[in-house]
């Protein structure tokens, strides 16, 4: 079975985890990413049970679009469902890497900053990924973190106090090949390599407070709630406390 078999797998539990657990007429998170995409092809024909959705970037909301789904500007909920604690029973979305705990890298996709404020308005986040993203440490895929442009080189050497070694993301192909990579905030990215992540809530806190810093791809503070985990035979169940 390929990756993308896998992925397909396992969004197809997760459409039936959300339409199971979710009633008729609320709010539903969706990410970004290869396996955030199937999700949303296998959940079309069910686009009428939600009242909305709100999307963690550009390309999922034109996805979205496409194939009908009403999409809602998560500054626009109604007031009721907005001033409660977490409008949104569920966010679905994939990651880069998780660990057993449930902490993730996410942001591989460039939507890191979108994902977590997302996250932050879910009750529960179920992530959804196939087999070769769990591991027992985070660090050995780059981890992502959103600038201000101008904050590059002061980012960079606080970065290195950590660690790590940081490096612009660019773009690799077409006419701004080899330009810096804009996020849909037209922040930059910084993916620093050669991290062992012992704790990640604390490197979480730690880089949130560098100047210039928008936001970090660790997900731990903020962890996911289920993991949808997508094996050659199956798709595995994971509840983190």
């Amino acid at each position: 079975m390929s990756q993308d078999d896998l992925k397909k797998r396992v969004a197809q539990a997760a459409k039936e985890y959300v339409i199971q657990k979710m009633p008729k007429g609320q709010y539903l998170g969706i990410g970004t990413g290869s396996t955030a995409n199937w999700f949303i092809d296998l959940l079309a024909p069910h686009r009428d049970h939600f009242a909305g959705v709100i999307s963690s970037s550009l390309a999922s909301t034109e996805r979205l679009l496409k194939l009908g789904f009403h999409v809602v500007d998560a500054n626009q909920l109604p007031d009721a469902i907005a001033k409660q604690s977490h409008p949104m029973p569920i966010y679905v979305d994939g990651a880069d890497e998780i660990n057993p705990q449930g902490h993730m890298i996410k942001g591989g996709g460039g939507a890191l900053t979108r994902e977590k404020i997302i996250a932050s308005m879910a009750q529960e986040f179920v992530c959804i990924c196939d087999e070769s993203k769990l591991v027992q440490q985070l660090g050995h895929f780059p981890l992502p973190v959103e600038i201000i442009p101008m904050a590059q080189t002061a980012v960079n050497k606080a970065l290195a106090l950590l660690g790590g070694q940081a490096q612009l993301r660019l773009i690799k192909s077409g006419k701004a090949e080899g330009q810096p990579y804009l996020t849909d905030n037209k922040g930059w990215i910084v993916d620093i390599h050669g991290l062992s992540i012992q704790d990640p809530i604390a490197l979480e806190a730690a880089i949130n407070q560098i100047p210039g810093v928008i936001s970090v791809g660790l997900f731990a503070k903020r962890k996911a709630d289920v993991l949808l985990l997508g094996k050659k035979e199956t798709v595995e169940s994971l509840r983190f406390s």
